[in-house]
């Protein structure tokens, strides 16, 4: 089932990627990554999500910790976390290829409270095979890609059926804290939706951890647990990331995106540009 997937998704990869090898896909949260070559570092704040390797081999470092995957294997990142991430093996006969998948929490809830109970997994990043169900329902979903009138009718129920069989897999442990109600895991990611949404705003530390329903002591303690990152570094690389998108896509001005993203002086923004991507704006703007 695995190569069938492969099939069905190379071929959607190769007619419908971008300039950037990302291909968007009808249904929410899902893409597909097609890449020629082996790619630069590249720093993000991930979205929980399921990342099925087709093709190709990636490293992920979160952290201290570093994971090394490749194909047939699902790389699933359950919480909100900061990654600088590699593709390593890519060529011209040999693409890289992805399915990538946001995983959808209000689902995860729905579906869960069918299942029988089990502990919480706080490792927030797991690298194991993706099981033949997951694989199969993968495929079933991608094969209407080009039935418009199917899709709309089994989409949503395909898409249920997909998260079902990964709460029911190697990764379902991990992926399950995140969606229990009251979990420290739940919480944080009430805090994160909160940043990632506002993060242009000075925001209190007070009005995080009530929103996660903490105190301040104890949402430092999980938020850093869980992200392994401060509550302040983390909407830190948010604007910096963003940052770089803006001037690196959409060919913005360093000043105007220093602005836009929230900091009020502009060498500030390029001290803390240049420390996280290791080169200043606007040499990379130039280079890139």
């Amino acid at each position: 089932m695995a190569d069938s997937l492969f099939d069905l998704c190379r071929r959607y990869a190769d007619a419908c990627a971008g300039p950037d090898g990302v291909a968007q896909t009808p249904i929410r949260g899902m893409t597909m990554v097609r890449t020629l070559h082996v790619g630069e570092l590249q720093v993000a704040v991930s979205k929980p999500l399921i990342a099925m390797l087709l093709q190709g081999r990636k490293r992920v470092t979160t952290g201290a910790d570093s994971f090394d995957y490749g194909a047939g294997e699902a790389m699933v990142i359950a919480a909100d976390v900061p990654t600088v991430s590699q593709i390593t093996q890519a060529s011209l006969n040999a693409p890289y290829y992805s399915l990538v998948l946001e995983l959808d929490l209000a689902l995860i809830r729905d579906i869960q409270a069918h299942l029988p109970p089990v502990q919480e997994h706080t490792a927030s990043i797991r690298i194991e095979p993706f099981d033949d169900e997951v694989a199969a329902a993968a495929y079933r979903l991608v094969r209407l890609f080009d039935q418009q009138d199917a899709l709309a009718v089994l989409g949503e129920g395909l898409l249920r059926e997909l998260h079902y069989w990964l709460l029911r897999s190697t990764h379902g442990p991990a992926i399950r804290a995140l969606g229990r109600v009251g979990s420290q895991a739940e919480r944080i990611y009430r805090a994160v939706t909160l940043l990632r949404e506002d993060f242009t705003r000075p925001i209190r530390i007070d009005e995080l951890a009530a929103v996660a329903g903490m105190s301040v002591s104890a949402f430092h303690k999980h938020f850093r647990a869980i992200t392994t990152l401060s509550p302040l570094q983390f909407q830190k690389q948010l604007r910096l990331i963003h940052a770089r998108k803006m001037m690196l896509t959409e060919g913005k001005g360093i000043a105007p995106v220093a602005y836009a993203v929230g900091y009020v002086s502009v060498s500030h923004f390029t001290r803390e540009y240049t420390r996280m991507f290791n080169t200043p704006p606007g040499r990379d703007k130039r280079t890139l």
